[in-house]
This record gives C-alpha cells, sequence and structure tokens, in this order.
C-alpha cells in the first residue's frame, strides 16, 4: 500500500520509521526541502515502548512536490490540526482511486473534513500514541498506545481493516465501527483536562484545588457532553465512562459523582497537557477543534455552551501573547461562563 507520511514530527516520525522498518513503501511530506535534505542526513530512529530501530529516510519533499501521478493508496495526515484543515484539499488529489485520507489529530478533525472532502476520502482516525521528538527525524515512543481508525459516520469499513493490516506491523491499529463516538469521548477530556490545563498552565490534579477549577471542569465536560448526545453520538468507553453516574444534562454530586472524577484524575490528572506546550513554545493550538468545535455544534443544535467558548477566548488570549497561563486565570473564566 504507497503510504505518504505528511508530518515528520512525533507521530509522523514514528509512524515512518516503523513502517519503513517493517518494509513497507513509504514517502514523507515535510515543511521544506531543507528539512527533507536534513532527513536525509540523520535517517529515523524510533526507541522506547516497541523496540528501538534505525532506517535510512525515505524520500521526502514538501507537499507541493508531490502529484496527481503519485497516486498514494494511503495519506497520514500527522500534522497539527490547523495544518491538516489547510493542506486536506491538495492531499486528497494525490490520492489513487479508492485510496484512503487518515487523519489523527484531536479533536474535530476527521468529521471535519469528511463533510469537506466526503467519506469517500476520508477515513477517519484518533491517536492514543504518546510520542516525543527528541530531534529532527528522533523520536521516542512513550506509551503502548494505538491508532482508532474507521468510517467517519461509523458503521462497518473494509477500508479501516485494509489499513489496519497494512500498519499493523508498524504500530497497533484498532479498528472501530462507532468512530463517532470515540471521536467524541476524547473530545470530552481534552475540553475540560487538556484546554483548561493549558490556561491554568497545571495539569488536571493540579487545576482542581485552584479557585473555579473545578467548577469549570463540570460546567466545560457537562456541555461537551450535552452537546455530544444532541449530534446523535454515544460517547464511547476509553479508559474512564464518558457518561458520569446520574448524570442528567449536568453533574450529579455525591459519592458516585467523586468515584468517577477519581477514575478520571487516575487515567489523566497528571499529565501535562499537550496544548501548554504549544503556548509555551509560540505556536498555534488546537483550540478551535477542540472547544471550538464543541462551540460550533452547540450553536448549529441550540445547545448553550458558554463555559466552553470562555475557554476558547482564554485560550486565544494567551496565544495573542496577553499573559501567561496561570491557575489564577480560572476564575475569571468561570464567570464569563456564567454571565
Amino acid at each position: 500500500m504507497k503510504t505518504l507520511i505528511v508530518g515528520a514530527g512525533a507521530l509522523g516520525g514514528l509512524i515512518a520509521a516503523r513502517l519503513v522498518a517493517a518494509g513497507g513503501p513509504v514517502w514523507l511530506a515535510v515543511r521544506t526541502p531543507e528539512a527533507a535534505a536534513a532527513l536525509r542526513t540523520t535517517g529515523l530512529q524510533a526507541t522506547g515502548v516497541g523496540g528501538a530501530v534505525r532506517v535510512a529516510a525515505p524520500p521526502a519533499a514538501p507537499v507541493d512536490a508531490y502529484g496527481p501521478a503519485d497516486g498514494f493508496e494511503l495519506i497520514v495526515l500527522a500534522t497539527k490540526a490547523r495544518e491538516a484543515l489547510d493542506v486536506a484539499p491538495r492531499l486528497a488529489r494525490l490520492l489513487a482511486p479508492g485510496g484512503a485520507l487518515l487523519p489523527i489529530q484531536n479533536g474535530g478533525v476527521s468529521p471535519l473534513l469528511a463533510d469537506r472532502l466526503g467519506d469517500d476520502v476520508v477515513l477517519g482516525g484518533l491517536s492514543n500514541l504518546g510520542a516525543t521528538l527528541l530531534a529532527p527525524g528522533a523520536v521516542e515512543q512513550r506509551n503502548a498506545g494505538h491508532l482508532l481508525v474507521g468510517a467517519p459516520g461509523g458503521g462497518p469499513s473494509a477500508r479501516a481493516g485494509r489499513v489496519r493490516d497494512w500498519l499493523g506491523p508498524a504500530v497497533e491499529v484498532r479498528v472501530t465501527e462507532d468512530l463517532p463516538g470515540a471521536v467524541w469521548s476524547k473530545l470530552l477530556l481534552n475540553c475540560s483536562v487538556t484546554t483548561i490545563g493549558a490556561v491554568a498552565g497545571r495539569t488536571m490534579r493540579e487545576y482542581l484545588d485552584a479557585p473555579g477549577g473545578r467548577a469549570l471542569f463540570e460546567r466545560a465536560y457537562d456541555e461537551a457532553l450535552a452537546v455530544a448526545l444532541a449530534s446523535g453520538a454515544r460517547p464511547a468507553r476509553m479508559l474512564v465512562d464518558p457518561l458520569p453516574p446520574g448524570w442528567r444534562g449536568r453533574c450529579a454530586p455525591g459519592p458516585a459523582h467523586e468515584a468517577w472524577l477519581a477514575e478520571v484524575l487516575a487515567a489523566y490528572g497528571d499529565l501535562r497537557p499537550s496544548m501548554l506546550q504549544d503556548l509555551e513554545r509560540g505556536r498555534p493550538t488546537e483550540i478551535d477543534v477542540i472547544n471550538g468545535h464543541v462551540v460550533e455544534v452547540g450553536r448549529r443544535l441550540g445547545v448553550p455552551t458558554p463555559a466552553n467558548a470562555a475557554i476558547v477566548d482564554a485560550v486565544r488570549a494567551l496565544e495573542r501573547g496577553e499573559g501567561a497561563p496561570d491557575p489564577a486565570l480560572l476564575a475569571g473564566v468561570l464567570a464569563r461562563a456564567v454571565t
């Protein structure tokens, strides 16, 4: 299966290194000719969970160097969300008949691209792989995670099975018939654990103790869950049941809810938010396809999302350099959500 991997960062580099090591025909799309030349010098290496591999870099070039005649059967889109949305229409023209464009970003990227380009082009995906870029071409795999693939709208997908079989020798791939449920499950956590942690500059376990922290978490989570259910999706269980006990439009206080929150903390409470790293490095965040996606879908469905909208505003202000992440910001964000 002739494969183009777009992006040679942590995830793209990991998948590329392991797929080349498994003998697959792989090409890379990178940002600049200079980046391509650097990879030809360094090669690709992956370490950590899954074992160590070192291989010569596959052919690499900027996206614009590829054309329809290349006829890729699979294009794995491993960039940040904003870049993915921008470049996807050009990538679709590089596919062979019956080929698949596989985005693996957080948030609503898969459904957004499926709406724009069609389910016959886009195969939905999510990544639970943890990887860190140590240096150009060098990646450390941090967990025994997997890619989750399936039809963007749900249901069986023969293409998903073929992609699983093809990528399986490189990384674990699982097929789901409920990709919308999986997308929303991850969104629920991204909207509350990740983005609030980015605003606070803290892990979830730390920010819950800040003034307004817990109330903001519960409001953002409740809104996102209400939007998910209104859309017709049923968020799928991942490490934690996405439906808090006794939930009827909002969290129900009591021992059962405290036990559920303890499960969330055990699974995600000590993770440093990836969005915080983007803010610290002065990079654009993925807020538009996380809380911003919830706000947009909620608007279309008539579901109010003031907490998520306030989080979007707070992250955008931080992107503009208006202050720095701080737990003291959460009380103000919560105040804007309830006025």
